[in-house]
C-alpha cells in the first residue's frame, strides 16, 4: 500500500517516538557538495518497528543516524519524543543517547572481556544506574538469552552476540531502538533469529525499532517501510512482504 497519493495527517505528539521535519543534510561544500537529505518530513510511531530502504546512496543511513542524534543537520528540525535534539549541548546530546534511545549496528560492539549479562548492562553500568530487574529478566528471557549470561563474546554464535546487542539496546527501556543494517553480518538462520526478537521487542514488550536495511526479508517483519531515492522518501508500505518490497526496490534501482 503506497501513501503518496496524499500527504499523511500528523500523529498527536503522544503517539510519536520520533520526527524530523524539512530535514536537510548535505555532505562537502560547492560544487562537490552531495545532499544525502532534501528536505525529507518523517513521523515514527510508538509500538511499531519500522524499516527504513533504499538504493545505495540514497540517504537511508544518514536519515537514521541524523533522526538519533548521531549526525547534526544542516536545516530543519529533529525531535525524540517532545525534545528537540538542534541546540542540545554536547552532554544533553549525550545524556538523551544514553537514557532515551538504543543503538544495534552491524558490528555487534561487545566488549570481549565481559559476559553477556555485563555487555547488557554496560551503558547502565557506566552510567551508574542501576537496572530495573524486572525488565531486565524480561528482556532477557524475550531474547532467549537465559542460558548464555555468562558466556563472553567468543563463547557465543554471531546470532547470540547480536541478541545480546539487541539486549544492551533494549536493557535501559528506551523510547526508541536504532538499528543499522542489524542482520548485515549474519547468516539467514542468525538473521531470521535476531529479526524474531526484534518483532518480540515490539510485540511483546511495546519498544518502538527502527532498522536501516538493505534486505527485503528483514523489512518484512517491519509493521511499515520507508523508501528513499535521491534524499527523499519517495513512497511507504504498510503490511510489508519480501516479494512487494522487492518489487518495490527494483523499480526504484530502475
Amino acid at each position: 500500500m503506497s501513501s503518496t497519493s496524499a500527504a499523511p495527517h500528523p500523529a498527536p505528539s503522544d503517539t510519536v517516538a520520533a520526527r524530523g521535519v524539512d530535514v536537510v543534510k548535505s555532505y562537502g561544500s560547492g560544487q562537490t557538495a552531495v545532499v544525502a537529505l532534501d528536505h525529507v518530513d518523517v513521523e515514527l510511531r510508538r509500538g511499531e518497528l519500522t524499516a527504513i530502504m533504499g538504493p545505495s546512496g540514497s540517504g537511508k543511513s544518514t536519515l537514521m543516524h541524523c533522526l538519533a542524534g548521531l549526525d547534526s543537520i544542516d536545516l530543519g528540525s529533529v525531535a525524540i519524543g517532545d525534545v528537540e535534539l538542534r541546540g542540545l549541548s554536547d552532554r544533553r546530546m549525550t545524556t538523551l543517547r544514553r537514557d532515551r534511545i538504543g543503538f544495534v549496528f552491524q558490528s555487534f560492539n561487545l566488549v570481549p572481556t565481559l559476559t553477556a549479562l555485563e555487555n547488557i548492562t554496560l551503558p547502565m553500568d557506566i552510567a551508574n544506574r542501576a537496572p530495573d530487574p524486572q525488565w531486565l529478566d524480561v528482556v532477557i528471557d524475550t531474547l532467549r538469552l537465559r542460558d548464555r549470561l555468562t558466556h563472553r563474546p567468543s563463547e557465543l554464535s554471531g546470532g547470540q552476540q547480536q541478541r545480546v546487542a539487541v539486549g544492551r539496546a533494549l536493557a535501559g527501556r528506551p523510547e526508541i531502538v536504532f538499528g543499522d543494517e542489524p542482520t548485515g553480518n549474519l547468516d539467514s538462520r542468525s538473521s531470521g533469529e535476531v529479526l524474531r526478537m526484534l518483532r518480540e521487542a515490539v510485540d511483546q514488550l511495546g519498544q518502538t525499532v527502527v532498522i536501516v536495511t538493505h534486505d527485503p526479508h528483514a523489512a518484512s517483519h517491519a509493521d511499515r517501510v520507508l523508501f528513499l531515492a535521491d534524499g527523499r522518501i519517495v513512497d511507504e508500505m504498510r503490511e510489508p512482504t519480501a516479494e512487494s518490497v522487492l518489487d518495490r526496490m527494483k523499480a526504484l534501482e530502475s
